[in-house]
Order: C-alpha cells, then structure tokens, then sequence
C-alpha cells in the first residue's frame, strides 16, 4: 500500500511517500532531511502526538493552558481531550504543575503552561 506523509518535523513540510505491505516499510522517499525519515518512520509505526487544552478556573472567565508532558499515542488524543474539559482547578497553579496525572492511562501527564494566581 502507498502513502502520502506531509512532515511535520520541520517548517519545510515534505510531501513524503511510503510504500507499507503488513506493517512492513518497504520505502520511504521525498524526505530532504533526516527528521523527515524519523518522522515518517514514527507515523508509519506509532504515531504520537502532543497535546494541548484548556482547564476551567474556579472564578475566573479565562482558563488554563495545559498540555501533555510528552506526545502520547495518536489514537488516545481525543480520549485525553474529553479527560481534560472534566477537570476545574483553584488557583494558585504554577507552570508544569500536574493537572491530570497519568492522562487516559497513558503513562503521561497534562501539565500547566502558566501561572494562575
């Protein structure tokens, strides 16, 4: 099976394409740097992904920014988004408090991005 890739690695955004049978890379072209062939690799295999939210604050109309201290697996984002709308938080908050441990048993958690006072 071929596929097309749009690396997302660098601000260059190389079309690359792949050829997979059973899970199996045969080939992987287009890449011009080799962050694109790791990127590549990745999302062929196992795709991950950061991800990013806002939390609700007990008493203030702006919220949160929070987000995954590492990628965590594509296919749990969504999981982990509906996660993170449950939770409120009470200041005070301090960039890389954990605000939801272990998001969607993932091993990761969503962390604060900035101060709440």
């Amino acid at each position: 099976m071929k596929m097309e890739l749009t690396c997302i690695g660098c601000p260059k955004g190389c079309r690359i394409s792949a050829e997979v049978i059973d899970g199996e890379i045969l080939s992987i072209t287009g890449w011009e740097c080799k962050i694109g062939e790791k990127y590549a690799r990745e999302e062929l295999t196992l795709p991950t992904r950061m991800v990013t939210s806002l939390v609700k604050v007990n008493g203030r109309e702006l919220p949160l920014s929070v987000k995954t201290a590492r990628p965590i697996d594509k296919s749990r984002v969504f999981d982990s988004l509906q996660e993170i709308a449950q939770v409120r938080m009470t200041p005070p908050v301090y960039i890389g408090d954990v605000i939801v441990p272990n998001v969607c048993s993932t091993g990761v958690d969503v962390i604060a991005t900035k101060e709440i006072w």
